[in-house]
């Protein structure tokens, strides 16, 4: 190794320690000692030890030393109880002195003193006998807890309480795994149990930043254009702790927006702002073309709702619905709903808006096909009801249109920005068919540095065979770390390039000099290509796929999963957890605002079940939700990324 590169090492490894020491102490595990009696002693979370000491999570063995943090919170009290139990006699040797001998036997100079008490006046002689008392050592720690309990304030968020307490995310939510994704006011919670002036306020004046996975202080300097020094000076306990994954830092307002967190832009809980108690009337236009279903019997009622896709996603919606309006019933709301069936028919949307009495109809929501919602959007414009589309996407955006499924450009987006954000020292590789090289060129554009594979063509025909080789993508994949695009919607593609890149991951092994190759797969369209049963789940989590969508994956734990299960012996699908999520917000909205357009500004972001919004305005046209979700694969499950 070259030797001005070692010294740079020591150097650096030397002034590590030095600058860390004071943060640590140490720990020699006792026989029957759990990690939980360890933590409480020393007043930190288990959590905390572990991210020190990953090995110990398989188990404590004893004699080992453990790293033990300092801890945030405040130190117990502990009372050390002396009782005499008896006496050794020593014959003091030549040279030996009083400090050696209470070395040798724990005990004090002063307690030797007290019970020989000839050694006030005289000097230790050889030969001398000496009465060494024994102790029974009591050491009583007063009973004080770790954590306490906190009461969520209004509009307080995860990462605003993460920041006061000086503690990631991911700590917060070790610490309560049963608080959901969206704090409540009032909520009750567990934090470090620290003193009221420890604590941390969130100045408004201030932007804040989650520090992302193995971001240094040069990655910092890059993105945000603040040195170490500068981000110490704003974040004092950075000198103590250094960077962690999920701690959130106090930066000068940016208008930045990848990582960026504003002081004011916390999802807000419209349950906690109920305003208005007056009846809201709502009209829900669905096709259920109840006119094809056959009533003759019960199996011939059955094989209508089989047989008919637009019956079965208007039952699963309308089943959502009535989840909702009986949710909104409970916070006290007044409801008057309206459910129309559209039959699939233009003609039929006219002839609903033309017999009844819309004038004082506060919101729509439907209808689900794309030509009977422009009509009914284009008829209720006059009347400015703001209508809702559940599905739909570049929607004709009329000024009273609220278009809820956000768009493809934005899920595109959402990845490059990732990709871009998260990125700065990796090799980026783009894969696609023949069908997607408009977009494997389009994201060349945006990452000009990045390599291009495409799949195999046949050499006579020129058709895409749907296949690439291990040697086309191993000679693009670099040691470290790799971001791979996968472009297609070929099942046998998805299948082909991601058990190649799976067997392209490795370890770093000395002995057999190889390097670490890392492999992130991400895409800008999820599809049903990567759903396909070609393609292996298992791959799909070693590369930690990652997409954009518009909707994350609930848990069977949720409470509107829970009583639609109780109320109709399955689990809902997306449709019914679209027309829950859909009908609460729209709802919600009214009741907490002066109408629904007033709400986009008052209520920017909102979150329910499985669905997000937060609609902007376009200038000359009506309402877009311009937010979605970044998920990926992790362990066989898909889970959202927090960013």
């Amino acid at each position: 190794m070259n030797k001005f590169l070692l010294v740079l090492i020591l150097v650096f490894v030397f002034g590590l320690n030095s600058a860390n020491a004071q943060n640590f102490s140490t720990h020699q595990v006792k026989e029957g000692e759990t990690i939980e009696a360890i933590a409480k002693r020393y007043f930190v979370t288990p959590f905390d030890i572990y991210s020190l000491n990953p090995d110990a999570k398989k188990g404590l063995k004893p004699n080992t030393i453990l790293i033990i943090p300092i801890s945030k919170s405040k130190p117990p009290k502990t009372t050390i109880t002396k009782e005499l139990q008896g006496f050794k006699t020593h014959k003091t040797k030549r040279k030996e002195t009083l400090f050696g001998i209470s070395q040798q036997y724990d005990v004090s100079q002063d307690d030797l003193k007290k019970y020989n008490k000839f050694l006030y006046a005289n000097t230790l002689k050889k030969g001398d006998k000496l009465q060494i008392p024994i102790f029974k050592i009591t050491e009583v720690v007063e009973e004080n807890e770790a954590t306490k309990t906190y009461t969520v304030l209004p509009k307080e968020g995860k990462w605003r309480i993460a920041y006061k307490f000086g503690i990631t995310l991911e700590e917060l939510e070790i610490l309560n795994p049963e608080m959901g994704d969206v704090l409540k006011e009032g909520q009750e919670i567990l934090v470090p149990n620290m003193e009221d002036e420890d604590t941390k306020e969130v100045d408004e004046q201030y932007s804040y930043y989650k520090v992302l996975p193995k971001e240094g202080f040069y990655r910092l300097k890059l993105k945000l254009g603040l040195d170490q020094e500068q981000l110490e000076s704003l974040n004092p306990s950075l000198k103590e702790l250094g960077l962690k994954k999920g701690m959130i830092l106090k930066i000068p307002y940016s208008n930045l927006a990848n990582g960026i967190i504003q002081a004011d832009s916390n999802r807000i809980n419209l349950a906690d702002s109920i305003s208005d108690f007056s009846t809201k009337n709502i009209v829900v236009m669905l096709p259920f073309r109840l006119n094809r279903v056959d009533f003759s019997t019960e199996d011939d009622t059955k094989n209508s709702v089989k047989k008919d896709p637009y019956l079965n996603v208007s039952l699963d919606f309308h089943s959502g619905v009535l989840m909702a309006i009986d949710s909104l019933k409970t916070l006290g709301v007044s409801l008057k709903v309206d459910v129309h069936d559209t039959k699939y028919q233009v003609s039929e949307v006219s002839k609903i808006i033309d017999d009844n009495d819309f004038e004082n109809v506060d919101a729509v929501i439907g209808p689900l096909t794309p030509a009977s919602f422009k009509k009914a959007a284009s008829e209720l414009r006059k009347y400015n009801i703001p209508i809702i589309s559940p599905i739909g996407k570049n929607l004709q955006l009329h000024d009273n249109v609220f278009q809820s499924r956000p768009s493809d450009d934005l899920l595109k987006s959402k990845i490059v920005n990732f990709v871009r954000t998260d990125t700065l020292a990796s090799n980026i590789v783009i894969i696609s068919d023949s069908k997607h090289e408009d977009v494997s060129n389009s994201l060349k554009r945006e990452f000009n540095y990045a390599k291009q594979v495409y799949s195999n063509k046949n050499k006579k025909s020129g058709e895409d065979e749907f296949f690439v080789t291990k040697e086309d993508i191993e000679t693009n994949i670099m040691p470290g770390n790799n971001i791979v695009f996968l472009e297609t919607k070929n099942g046998g593609f998805a299948s082909n390039v991601t058990s190649i890149l799976a067997s392209l991951i490795q370890e770093e092994n000395k002995e057999e000099e190889k390097e670490k190759i890392d492999i992130i797969l991400v895409t800008t369209n999820n599809n049903s290509a990567f759903e396909s049963s070609e393609v292996s789940n298992e791959h799909l989590s070693k590369l930690q796929f990652h997409f954009a969508t518009t909707s994350k994956t609930y848990t069977d734990n949720d409470a509107f999963v829970k009583k639609y299960k109780s109320l109709y012996n399955i689990t809902p699908d997306k449709s019914a957890v679209k027309g829950f999520d859909l009908t609460m917000d729209v709802v919600l909205r009214l009741v907490s605002s002066e109408d629904l357009y007033s709400s986009v500004t008052k209520a920017p972001l909102t979150e329910y079940v499985e669905n997000k919004f937060a609609y902007k305005k376009k200038l000359f046209g009506g309402y877009y939700n311009d937010t979605v979700y970044l998920v990926k694969y992790d362990d066989l499950t898909i889970v959202e990324v927090k960013q």
